[in-house]
């Protein structure tokens, strides 16, 4: 039998008033984190697939096979409840789902890289030597500006900046990093994707004004054109899409290089048509310099690798890598 005390009275000025519970700043969003159930090697693998257009590109980024990096992805969308990408044998594309997901996927694996490198820099300083090698054009006008800012912020760091439109061999030469237009041809290597450039049409005020100014396609090739020859190809025929509308066009050029600086040189002396990336025209476009010909049609795309031969880069690399990466999120790619 379960005996009771005597029971007392108990006013309301007797008892102590419970301790107010005050919510820790950030709290919320912690309690949230936790209880989300994705994995952030999932999630990388999920980023890596949409910006390599592959399974088997993220695959060889992160160092795991295609089968694993697979069931990585459909777990991801098993715990999210989602299709995020629709897969067919040879290409992937984003769901509306994916394009929403993508956007704080990277946010979240930014900024755990950027916590990681917050760290790293207080732990060790970086220093060595680091060989890289890139075309000459993007070398030479975006690549260069880079390197010197990331020198400035790490003094104890050397380079070797080989600016050349050859394929470098791993190798029988001393790179440690090349960026290069298109994927290698050597499996081998990893090749992270850095941004998809575009091609543009453009030539100089005075050229137009005195030879007159394209309305079609078909009119460029009665023009005075410069190009551009890469790896013994003189690169005389241009693709441009509008739309849905695409074509080919065979030009007879005036002016061949092995430099693709000299084509834009010429171009701004005024001695023909160009068809260059417009992120090494944009700023002669704005200064006016250059104008754009035929503007309704862009040409072919191109991408830009920075290739490897190592999954595991060393400190120095690596912190160098993502500094390009996240400068080329800020590059002027494409016109509009």
């Amino acid at each position: 039998m379960l005996m009771r005390g005597p029971r007392q009275n108990v006013s309301r000025q007797d008892t102590a008033a419970a301790p107010a519970v005050h919510p820790v700043p950030g709290a919320y969003r912690i309690n949230q984190m936790l209880r989300m159930t994705e994995s952030l090697s999932d999630i990388a693998v999920f980023v890596a697939s949409v910006d390599g257009g592959r399974l088997t590109h993220a695959a060889r980024v992160l160092g795991i096979t295609p089968a694993a990096a697979s069931a990585a992805l459909k777990r991801l969308e098993t715990q999210l409840g989602v299709r995020l990408i629709l897969r067919t044998t040879r290409t992937l594309r984003l769901t509306q789902e994916g394009e929403r997901y993508l956007e704080g996927a990277r946010v979240a694996l930014d900024a755990l890289r950027d916590g990681r490198l917050a760290l790293s820099a207080t732990n060790t300083e970086l220093e060595g030597i680091v060989r890289i090698t890139a075309p000459a054009d993007f070398g030479r006008n975006t690549l260069a500006p880079w390197l010197a800012t990331f020198a400035r912020q790490h003094p104890k760091v050397r380079y070797q900046l080989t600016l050349d439109d050859a394929v470098s061999d791993f190798f029988t030469s001393p790179v440690d990093l090349a960026l290069r237009y298109g994927r290698p041809q050597d499996s081998s290597l990893v090749a992270m994707p850095l941004a998809t450039l575009e091609r543009v049409l453009c030539a100089a005020p005075s050229y137009l004004d005195r030879c007159g100014t394209p309305r079609q396609p078909s009119d460029l090739p009665a023009h005075e054109t410069l190009c551009y020859t890469v790896r013994q190809r003189p690169g005389d025929r241009w693709l441009l899409r509008r739309g849905d509308e695409q074509c080919e066009i065979d030009v007879t050029p005036r002016w061949t290089f092995n430099d693709a600086e000299m084509v834009r040189r010429w171009a701004i002396r005024g001695d023909g048509i160009a068809y260059r990336l417009w992120c090494d025209v944009v700023d002669d476009i704005v200064a006016g310099r250059l104008v754009r010909v035929l503007p309704d049609w862009i040409g072919e795309k191109v991408q830009m690798n920075i290739v490897y031969p190592d999954r595991k880069l060393s400190p120095l690399c690596r912190a160098l890598v993502d500094e390009l990466t996240e400068r080329c999120r800020t590059l002027r790619l494409k016109p509009g």
